[in-house]
């Protein structure tokens, strides 16, 4: 198995980075995210597992590819990718936007998710009591641009803000997102509710979230946590949602422990 990380293509187009060997981790980012904004996780993990990183349609190094506007169609792809590198179960991983994507693939293909990871996440797209309603968020894509709004948007994910360590990572990523792909995201997340879904995603499940998470709110971890038949719950103090970046220590020792049983290679 390549150990590498560098940006690699699938034969459908898609980018994603790779690492590592064993058991198969997939790392699914979110909106405005990148495959890169896991690279601290893949070198931590790459000594113990197969570690995928996907960029989705129309973000960081997959801009060129065409715009998603259904959370359905994210899964898709990321299962399509899977697919085509033959990878058959897997430990799952998603984060915010990409949290609703794997909650939707545990979904329709249970039978090849040996553990799920949904990290500062929530089971309605729609967000109640996020910082600004999605329709908001939209409006000022169109009137500021992606990068501005990458700024802006990627300010709250941290605790400091823009003087984050994390920030800068942060908003070079967002940056490279297409135009159509800024807006599509917020239309996909808009369209989405997994909360009947909840119950049945028996697999043994890691929800995890920082306490000032200003995209998703407590009233959604809880419905992850209580509604999961098989779920844990962590929550990292003094962060806010980009805690792999806020406290990454803290955030590989929660997965650390969680994974511990699929650290055996398969």
């Amino acid at each position: 198995m390549a150990t590498r990380s560098d940006a690699l293509t699938s034969r459908q187009g898609l980018t994603y980075r790779r690492a590592g060997s064993g058991a198969p981790l997939v790392l699914v980012h979110g909106y405005l995210g990148g495959a890169a904004q896991w690279r601290a996780e893949i070198d931590r993990f790459k000594d113990r597992f197969d570690v995928i990183a996907p960029d989705l349609p129309g973000f960081a190094d997959a801009a060129g590819l065409p715009a998603v506007d259904r959370i359905e169609g994210f899964a898709a792809a990321v299962t399509d990718l899977l697919d085509e590198l033959g990878i058959g179960r897997f430990t799952l991983l998603g984060h915010s936007m990409g949290g609703m994507i794997v909650q939707e693939l545990a979904a329709t293909h249970p039978e090849r998710i040996t553990r799920l990871i949904l990290y500062g996440t929530g089971p309605l797209g729609l967000m109640p009591n996020r910082f600004e309603p999605i329709e908001i968020s939209r409006d000022r894509v169109c009137r500021d641009g992606v990068q501005t709004t990458i700024r802006r948007i990627g300010a709250t994910w941290f605790r400091a803000g823009e003087a984050a360590t994390g920030f800068d990572l942060v908003t070079r990523l967002g940056a490279q997102a297409s135009p159509a792909a800024a807006l599509a995201g917020l239309d996909a997340m808009r369209h989405w509710d997994g909360r009947a879904a909840i119950a049945g995603l028996t697999m043994p499940t890691l929800v995890i979230w920082g306490d000032g998470d200003q995209s998703y709110r407590w009233p959604q971890i809880e419905a992850l946590w209580q509604g999961l038949p098989d779920a844990v719950l962590a929550v990292v103090p003094n962060t806010a949602h980009a805690v792999h970046l806020e406290k990454p220590h803290l955030f590989h020792a929660i997965l650390d422990d969680f994974l511990a049983a699929d650290c055996v290679a398969r």
